[in-house]
């Protein structure tokens, strides 16, 4: 966990930058019951399918986000939310550059 975000106000769009030809990320929060990631996607970047184990939300902050989850595209822009459940396929595109804060929830055991 970073002791720097703590108890402050960020303007989560400002408070990553984008790379050309990269996706950049940003752990603002790590904690047994979840994580906090910022990511900054340049066009045409990607995130694989894969599962998780735990339901995550993303969060846009800039642009416009475009997801598969189990084999339905999903589309949001600055402001809106999707909420990805566990064990689905998913994956994340950048038809355009675009910025999202990753809520990842876990489940006690």
């Amino acid at each position: 966990m970073s002791e720097e975000y703590l108890g402050k106000a960020l303007d989560l769009s400002e408070s990553i930058a984008y790379a050309e030809g990269a996706v950049v990320s940003k752990t603002l929060l790590n904690k047994k019951a979840g994580t906090l990631t910022l990511f900054a996607f340049d066009k045409g970047q990607s995130l694989s399918e894969h599962t998780s184990p735990y339901d995550a939300t993303v969060h846009v902050v800039d642009g416009e986000a475009t997801l598969m989850i189990g084999g339905e595209e999903k589309k949001a822009k600055a402001g809106e939310m999707v909420i990805m459940p566990a064990n689905i396929p998913h994956d994340v595109q950048a038809r355009e550059r675009f910025k999202m804060l990753l809520i990842m929830i876990r489940e006690k055991e």
